[in-house]
């Protein structure tokens, strides 16, 4: 065993077979497409979110043995019991994805802050309280983590601060953890991702924000691509172990580059706000997912002492 950590392959057979893998977020979209190409791949699948009926349906009709767990990973104690749900139904995980997020557009000024703070919750705090509930199998598996990041982690935009903040954050959270863990044997990866077409990007679209946002970006950074491909590069990543994974494989020139878009955004977003009538008008938290998220902040709100709850909204 190096101090990496072993491939997977240790004969001819898939690398991921008998394999347990934990995915986050796994309702729809990417997590979902993921959840199918691990099982098909051979893996043991434990899928973890809050939308219960689709886990439950999508974990009856994946290829292989799977599992389906209700929980939101900026709940320390839910994720931690469902670690070892997950260890004692599935087993051990050899590869966990933190791939649950959510999205929120428009000024900030203009923003309810509770949405703004629920992105950063469920996209920074989420994503550490995965990889902290199951770095002990991690650890054990030698294993390897995936955070799901995005092409807004390299070039910030304006009207996604809490989107940009999250995934900017969960980049360098991963980064980090790679160099603290690199030595005991566990592999950690960042997927840099571009606009799939997702519930999420759909439902974004038909807002003003995100229209106004995607439209006026140059080519090719304002294609929406189909979900293969991000799902087939974040395979590949996890059986390599890769430390990047980029879909499309445009973005390795983005990564590159990344120390002069900030500025190059700016210039353009100036004159392409510049000649709005007004403010652009929040989204609040995009799509199925958002709403999940939102009722789940909802009802811990409900739970908690009022005056340390930033979710609580006051009553009607």
């Amino acid at each position: 065993m190096t101090a990496r950590g072993p491939r997977y392959r240790t004969d001819g057979s898939c690398p991921l077979q008998g394999r347990v893998a934990v995915v986050t977020g796994p309702a729809r979209g990417l997590g979902e497409g993921l959840a199918y190409a691990l099982s098909r791949r051979g893996a043991r699948v434990a899928l973890i979110g809050l939308e219960e009926e689709r886990l439950a349906r999508l974990a009856a009709d994946l290829p292989g043995p799977a599992a389906h767990w209700h929980a939101d990973v900026t709940d320390a104690d839910a994720l931690s019991a469902t670690a070892e749900a997950v260890r004692g139904t599935l087993g051990e995980a050899s590869v966990v994805v933190a791939n649950a997020g959510v999205a929120l557009g428009g000024p900030l000024l203009e923003c309810d802050p509770r949405d703004w703070r629920r992105v950063i919750d469920v996209n920074i705090v989420g994503s550490a309280l995965t990889a902290r509930c199951f770095l002990p199998h991690l650890l054990r598996t030698c294993g390897y983590y995936l955070q799901v990041a995005s092409l807004a982690a390299l070039a910030p935009a304006p009207l996604l601060t809490a989107y940009c903040a999250s995934k900017s954050g969960a980049e360098a959270f991963a980064q980090a953890l790679r160099a603290e863990v690199g030595h005991r044997g566990v592999a950690v990866g960042v997927a840099y991702l571009s606009w799939a077409d997702t519930d999420m990007i759909r439902e974004g679209d038909r807002t003003a924000v995100f229209h106004e946002l995607r439209t006026h970006m140059p080519w090719p950074a304002s294609v929406v691509h189909g979900t293969a491909p991000f799902v087939g590069a974040m395979v590949r990543g996890i059986e390599r172990r890769s430390g990047r994974v980029y879909a499309p494989a445009w973005l390795r020139g983005a990564q590159a580059a990344r120390a002069c878009l900030p500025s190059i955004v700016a210039h353009r977003s100036r004159r392409v706000l510049a000649r709005q009538d007004g403010p652009l008008p929040p989204t609040g938290l995009v799509g199925p997912g958002g709403e999940a998220a939102a009722a789940a902040a909802a009802r811990s709100a409900r739970t908690g002492p009022p005056d340390q709850n930033p979710y609580l909204r006051p009553e009607e």
